[in-house]
């Protein structure tokens, strides 16, 4: 009886499942194919207030000067879809990424854990791992890997699970075939374009950052553009609008992770308490959450317009 051989790549993905991963592809280390796509979309200014993708840009387009060396890269997911009862009239809300614990830290020792068996494994093998938070085209990876393809709206989609994912990679000198790209789904579809309310996917593949619900209510660090503001409606921390008009989404598998279990079943905050929060209030709430990366006076910022647009839709204002 012949001995069945079983690939590198599908050692890697049997582990990289045992550990809890819901998807994951191989991808080849050559540079990013949108390495001028990046540069312009920069010097046009709709990076915003993101400096941090400037200063490691050599590295974040080409994987060798992340890792000398590296042959492949594994892309790994994490589902963390979970369906939320309809937030009460005037309440705030928070994207559903943040409603469970920081999956920065959590991701990375998942990540870790898969690239020390893969060192054990394959000895003088090198890695190194990154989440959003490294200078890595987390996305072009990933749909190079096969793991989703990126939709109009930038955000990577899985045919089956949707584009409710976090990404994370394992950067290796380890040469392992790759997996072929996804064809692109999104079709003649634009669901995700038109009900942006602040028209921040400027055209199909491409987002004004400096627009989108997200960044204002988490990078941008200043006073709020009065026109947008307006429309971020009650959106307090992020924005699901794009993801939840998204086809692939309706039938999105519920994540069984615990520690991505919402923490409050409505995705409902009180924005006038909020405003009033002190320090101690603010800690409490947020303790082992994404919400820390923004401070509690941005917070409040954001509260403040969310009460602001309540009051306006109450009082029939067409804002």
């Amino acid at each position: 009886m012949l001995a069945v051989t079983v690939s590198i790549a599908d050692r890697i993905k049997a582990r990289a499942a045992a550990l809890g991963f819901d998807l994951v592809g191989i991808a080849s280390a050559e540079p990013s194919k949108y390495r001028q796509h990046l540069l312009d979309w920069l010097e046009q200014g709709q990076a915003g207030e993101m400096h941090y993708l400037r200063e490691r840009f050599a590295e974040r387009v080409d994987p060798n000067l992340y890792l000398p060396g590296v042959k492949s890269v594994v892309c790994v997911a994490l589902n963390y879809h979970v369906p939320l009862e309809p937030a009460p009239s005037g309440t705030a809300r928070i994207a559903r990424y943040a409603q469970g614990d920081d999956y920065h830290d959590r991701l990375k020792d998942m990540l870790y854990d898969l690239a020390d068996w893969i060192r054990a494994e394959f000895p003088g093998t090198q890695t190194r791992c990154g989440t959003d938070s490294a200078p890595i085209m987390e996305r072009e990876l990933a749909a190079r890997a096969g793991v989703g393809w990126v939709g109009k709206n930038t955000m990577v989609i899985h045919p089956k699970v949707g584009s409710w994912i976090l990404l994370g990679e394992v950067l290796t000198t380890l040469e392992i075939e790759p997996d072929s790209p996804l064809p692109d789904h999104c079709g003649t579809c634009t669901r995700c374009i038109d009900a942006c309310p602040t028209a921040a996917i400027v055209e199909p593949y491409k987002v004004d950052a400096t627009r989108c619900i997200s960044y204002l209510t988490i990078e941008h660090r200043h006073d709020l553009p009065t026109d947008l503001s307006a429309k971020m409606g009650d959106w307090m921390f992020g924005c699901d609008i794009c993801q939840d008009v998204c086809p692939h989404n309706h039938r999105a598998p519920t994540t069984e992770t615990p520690w991505l279990q919402p923490r409050r079943a409505d995705n409902a905050v009180d924005a006038a308490a909020v405003a009033k929060w002190s320090l101690d209030e603010y800690h409490a709430f947020t303790r082992h959450s994404a919400m820390r990366r923004v401070k509690l006076p941005l917070l409040q910022r954001n509260a403040a317009a969310v009460v602001a647009n309540a009051a306006a839709k109450k009082s029939g204002d067409p804002r």
